[in-house]
């Protein structure tokens, strides 16, 4: 179902006419309205006047999350507080939150690009829609209940964790469309199997799964494990939250990115230059309609790659690949480029391995090393000691070594049950164990 005919089937050049329009409104606005964008443009030596088609955004400066801390709480709103009807926030984790804010027309725009996102996964007007991921601060619980409701689907707003409960209802409210992390979508599928409850059976058709890294290897387990579809779903607090972009459930090969909302860019990351479509680089993103927190050439850190052409689906906006990782994210390991996407997709393809694992980075001497934790699913658990369990190490060890080029990794089996499950949140699969220097 496309909900947006006249919108997701545009033309390229009438769309690209549009975000034009569009990109010079923002332009104006934030340069008038908040100080910080007006500062950088003037240091850049650019004026809103010079940005006039989509080619010259490429002369504006970048935003980057600092940018948000350095300006915290309000100092990138666009409109005066008492505009802003709604503030969500990261986790702040390593710091001060980042704060991102909402007009009442801001809210429609995202409840509008989150029933496009569930119209693209397969959802329909009327269709029961559990939703799994959190609600509060992070964006992902209300923009897309939101989104449902816009849809005019029947909303279980049941947010994340609490597995018992998420049960109880897949069982007796029969959801069509369900939406979570990855990596609970797996914790569930396990939980559902240890009650003896068939999951298959359960009559779901499509998981809408984002917020984290996952690889096309995960995504067939996961369809194998509830006998339904699984897509993509990408959003980022700071340009919106989930609804930035989603994959049709028709093809599943790439997101559609909104793009008569969000302008993606793709750009090398360490230089900056573009790159062309169908290359690898780090995604940028302007917002084209926000009004509290407009935003201009956000680099978001995320490395994917854009592809232009027409989906089978029938829609025309350009489609971002899968996330391969993230610039920041990016692990040196003997001097090899490594993601943890790359060891998901390589562990996901031994069947006496479950999907649970985790990454440790250590210390070496003068280099970095990883060790490799994974769960052996309990058939194998039961049946072998750990001597026989080398002909796997050896087999995945030349797998490894095929993919990520990486040679004698440590590879730690580990009993079913043993390593950490996502309560609904995104999970760590990173435990850095170096020693601040």
């Amino acid at each position: 179902m496309i909900w947006n005919r006249d919108i997701e089937t545009m033309s390229r050049a009438a769309l690209a006419e549009l975000q034009a329009e569009r990109l010079r409104s923002t332009v104006d606005r934030v340069y008038r309205n908040v100080p910080f964008y007006r500062d950088r443009f003037d240091r850049a030596g650019v004026a809103p006047g010079d940005v006039r088609e989509v080619e010259d955004l490429s002369r504006l400066p970048f935003t980057r999350k600092t940018d948000f801390r350095d300006q915290y709480p309000f100092g990138l709103f666009a409109v005066p507080r008492e505009d802003v009807v709604r503030v969500h926030a990261s986790s702040g984790t390593t710091g001060k939150p980042t704060i991102v804010g909402y007009t009442r027309a801001d809210l429609e725009t995202w409840a509008e690009v989150c029933a496009r996102s569930l119209a693209a996964a397969g959802a329909v007007p009327g269709d029961v829609f559990q939703n799994a991921y959190g609600y509060g601060l992070f964006t992902g619980g209300l923009g897309m209940h939101y989104g449902g409701e816009r849809m005019g689907l029947t909303v279980i707003p049941v947010s994340a964790g609490n597995t018992e409960r998420q049960i109880l209802l897949l069982q007796d409210l029969r959801p069509r469309i369900f939406a979570c992390t990855p990596s609970y979508a797996l914790a569930l599928a396990e939980a559902l199997a240890e009650r003896g409850i068939d999951a298959t059976g359960l009559g779901l058709a499509t998981l809408i799964l984002g917020a984290e890294p996952w690889t096309e290897e995960m995504r067939g387990r996961i369809e194998a494990a509830f006998a339904a579809h699984a897509v993509n779903i990408y959003g980022l607090s700071e340009v919106i939250g989930p609804g930035v972009s989603c994959e049709c459930v028709e093809v599943k090969h790439g997101s559609h990115v909104f793009e008569d909302h969000f302008l993606p860019e793709i750009v090398d990351p360490e230089t900056g230059e573009p790159k062309a479509p169908g290359e690898i680089g780090e995604l940028v993103l302007t917002s084209l309609t926000k009004e509290a927190l407009p935003i201009v050439r956000y680099r978001t850190g995320d490395l994917c790659s854009l592809d232009l052409e027409p989906c089978a689906c029938g829609r025309t906006l350009a489609r971002m690949s899968r996330i391969v990782g993230r610039a920041d994210d990016m692990l040196i390991i003997r001097g090899v480029n490594l993601f943890p996407t790359q060891v998901e997709a390589v562990l996901v393809e031994f069947a006496d391995l479950s999907p649970h694992y985790r990454l440790l980075v250590r210390r070496e001497g003068e280099l970095d090393a990883i060790a490799i934790e994974v769960e052996v699913t309990a058939e194998l658990h039961g049946r072998a000691a750990e001597s026989g369990l080398e002909p796997l190490r050896r087999d995945i060890g030349r797998r490894l070594a095929g993919v990520t080029m990486l040679t004698n990794v440590d590879i730690r089996f580990v009993a079913p049950g043993t390593l950490p499950r996502s309560e609904g949140g995104k999970l760590r699969r990173v435990v850095d164990e170096r020693k601040p220097s």
